[in-house]
């Protein structure tokens, strides 16, 4: 068994071109402590966001704080604490901060491939 707090982690600022604004992440389970699952506090400043991409795995969002959207090629919602979201594995979406506020969810998946 392992503890970690969210105090603990190391924020480290996302700059792949898959994020649009200021983005920042928090490793809580990676795969220094787990084989088969990731789980990551992502935090949007206001207007921030991933682009349209998919994962090879199912994700679970669960929003912490703020006001974000999540959306597919269909669908467009926003979402505040305590919301939780699934992703089918393979369904393009996105998901990111609205123009007015910040937003932190935590990302819940398997390792695997991202393509965006």
């Amino acid at each position: 068994m392992r503890l970690v707090k969210l105090s603990d982690a190391k924020a480290e600022e996302a700059t792949s071109k898959m994020f649009e604004g200021k983005v920042y992440r928090l490793p809580l389970i990676d795969d220094q402590i787990a084989k088969e699952i990731r789980v990551t506090m992502i935090r949007f400043d206001p207007g921030a966001r991933n682009v349209f991409h998919t994962h090879t795995g199912e994700q679970v969002l669960y929003v912490t704080e703020g006001k974000g959207i999540v959306a597919n090629e269909n669908e467009e919602y926003v979402v505040t604490q305590g919301t939780a979201i699934y992703i089918p594995a393979g369904e393009r979406h996105w998901h990111g901060a609205t123009e007015g506020s910040s937003f932190s969810h935590l990302s819940i998946l398997r390792p695997g491939e991202t393509k965006f």
